[in-house]
């Protein structure tokens, strides 16, 4: 039983609602247009002004009403995020990093996904510029041309994230995945492997796996390492699939002696598989992968892999449409540096 002075949660909420800007003017003794001010524009009062008003707005839970902040200053203060997936570990890193930052500046974030499907990413961009969002973060630099007119004729800007591409008209914040390609296979290289698979991250509608896998196989021509078709499988990020690839490289007796992985989860299921077969790594076999995940220095043995700095990846190109919105002109492509990291899964081949 309910004690008698308990208000029904309607009640409250009624209550709440009917706290109005005119009351927060009156109780921190300024009007009602310095308060829109310190909303709207908080670099437009002075912080002892802007304290006191956020201190009333607190005390009697006043909420403001979004709609009528975007009708006054043409801004909801919202930013849109479209990626391919939520399920993959580097996206949620990413995503998190990106709206704790956002969260700093007074901004929401609005996420949607594609599924790698560029109409599928079309219909979600439509929708979050139907819901009035300021600007949009994109994964790659794939895209549906129709998009692009979309974001061009509702002047919303818009940046790339995780490529870094100077030669095209659009915002990038990311690494040079060709280089980081290139520089993974140039870490075999050293080590003596000539006999080098790749199970590649599917390659469709994503422009950093394709552009990881040119890198790749760029070093192998160039020491006469080309690999036959038999060792060369596009997956899924995830680790079933890694593993059915692995046991369909390794299965033959010529095999290869090191394996490059898409991405950190794809040399997870490699190395399990591998194990299973009872083929040691890395005495007989070296794994390598991208993005530096958690556990890839947890594992037994622990990963060789390129770190790519996710968090401020994905907080430089807040940072961008942040800037941009409030008129600075921030630099239009910025590459983030990614590094090698060295650990137990690599060696040199057998016999070498």
């Amino acid at each position: 039983m309910k004690p008698i002075s308990e208000k029904p949660t309607t009640t409250l909420l009624k209550e709440a609602k009917s706290v109005g800007i005119r009351e927060v003017a009156k109780r921190a003794g300024v009007s009602t247009a310095t308060v829109s001010r310190a909303l709207n524009n908080p670099e437009s009062v002075s912080t002892g002004l802007r304290a006191r008003i956020n201190t009333v707005i607190d005390e009697i839970g006043y909420i403001p009403d979004a709609s009528a902040r975007a009708l006054s200053s043409r801004r909801t203060r919202t930013i849109g995020a479209i990626v391919p997936t939520i399920d993959n570990a580097m996206f949620a890193r990413g995503l998190q990093a990106l709206q704790s930052y956002l969260a700093t500046q007074d901004y929401l974030l609005l996420l949607s996904t594609n599924e790698y499907d560029l109409d599928i990413e079309l219909k979600q961009a439509r929708n979050l510029v139907s819901r009035g969002i300021d600007g949009l973060i994109l994964r790659g630099d794939k895209r549906h041309e129709e998009l692009r007119r979309l974001l061009l004729s509702q002047k919303i800007p818009f940046v790339n994230v995780g490529v870094y591409e100077p030669d095209k008209p659009y915002p990038s914040v990311g690494v040079d995945n060709a280089a980081a390609g290139r520089r993974i296979t140039q870490h075999l290289m050293e080590l003596g492997h000539r006999r080098v698979g790749i199970v590649a991250a599917m390659q469709r509608n994503n422009d950093r796996a394709q552009a990881r896998l040119a890198g790749v196989l760029q070093v192998l021509e160039e020491h006469g390492s080309a690999p036959p078709e038999r060792w060369m499988v596009q997956v899924n990020y995830n680790l079933d699939d890694a593993r059915q690839a692995a046991r369909y490289i390794l299965a033959d007796g010529d095999r290869p002696t090191a394996l490059v992985c898409g991405n950190d989860v794809i040399a997870y299921g490699v190395m399990l598989e591998a194990q299973k077969l009872g083929i040691a790594v890395p005495r007989q076999l070296s794994v390598v992968g991208f993005d530096d995940l958690e556990w890839s220095r947890h594992l037994q043995p622990s990963l060789t892999t390129i770190h790519m700095p996710t968090d401020e990846i994905w907080v430089k190109a807040g940072e961008y449409l942040v800037e941009h919105l409030v008129g600075a002109s921030g630099i239009m492509h910025r590459e983030i540096d990614f590094s090698l990291v060295v650990r137990e899964s690599t060696a040199p081949p057998a016999g070498s």
